[in-house]
């Protein structure tokens, strides 16, 4: 009953829909902040990591976004993208606890092992999510209203996000000045942060109205269905376009704070000083 659809959604369903997505994505940028990018970076470092390491820890998400392939069959057949989302979405934010007990359970060696399977399991659930995620959004969100709603989202997102960062480390940084012998639980300490923003985000995810899907004309042939797309001049462009974006990001992104700290010199007291 929980994630009952609806056959048709009312203005106030649209409505309270469109707020808890905006909340959803503070909640998700929050958690996003908290545990990716030069915190998740400088944790691995911290741990041991090689240049390869870091390498392979970049990969992991462009490479498990393959699962969104099976994930569409699977979507066409539960029929129910709010289940989809919460429940994949629930069990991908969970292993941000374990991640978050490195420090305290592995040794550096076998932590390194753990995190890219942690991170490796985030992110494939995570991708089967967000196969039912954007059909689910088109949906629900009024077509001549996407650009005001989403750059309204992203405005407070980007904010969120900037103010989150520079607080997170300023407590980095403390954390060391207070705590010198326990450097890697100030990171165990902000994962699990993001592990809370995630669950809200899930609060607020759950809340969304989900409208019954279209029933498909005939019988589903999931070959036909994935090439369908292609046939379209425009989405062929925005793939070429999309591909070669995300592979020049992705190649140089993953090593920028690595290149930071280890060449530049810039000060990460918490790695300078950690014997690893």
């Amino acid at each position: 009953m929980w994630f009952k659809e609806k056959e048709t959604l009312t203005e106030e369903d649209v409505q309270r829909g469109m707020k808890a997505i905006i909340k959803d994505g503070m909640a998700s940028t929050a958690m996003a902040t908290c545990t990716g990018g030069v915190f998740l970076t400088a944790f691995a470092l911290a741990l041991g990591a090689s240049n390869s390491i870091i390498g392979l820890l970049a990969a992991i998400g462009p490479l498990v976004q393959l699962v969104q392939i099976p994930s569409i069959y699977l979507v066409e057949k539960i029929r129910n993208r709010r289940a989809i989302v919460v429940i994949s979405s629930f069990i991908g934010r969970t292993f941000w606890l374990l991640i978050a007990a490195i420090p305290f359970i592995f040794s550096y060696q076998i932590g390194i092992k753990v995190l890219i399977f942690g991170m490796t399991m985030h992110a494939l659930f995570v991708d089967v999510a967000g196969t039912a995620w954007g059909p689910w959004l088109r949906d629900i969100l009024p077509q001549d209203k996407l650009g005001n709603f989403f750059s309204k989202r992203m405005i407070m997102s980007t904010v969120l996000g900037i103010l989150l960062s520079l607080a997170a480390a300023f407590y980095i940084d403390q954390w060391k000045n207070f705590f010198p012998d326990q450097i890697m639980g100030g990171y165990s300490i902000l994962f699990v942060f993001g592990f809370i923003a995630g669950m809200i985000g899930l609060y607020f995810l759950s809340t969304i109205p989900e409208p019954r899907m279209a029933k498909p004309e005939g019988k589903m042939n999931f070959i036909r269905m994935l090439g369908t797309p292609f046939k379209n001049e425009n989405f062929k462009n925005l793939m070429l376009f999309s591909g070669s974006w995300t592979f020049a990001v992705n190649l140089a992104a993953p090593f920028f704070t690595v290149y930071m700290i280890k060449r530049l010199n810039m000060k990460c007291r918490l790695l300078l000083d950690s014997p690893y």
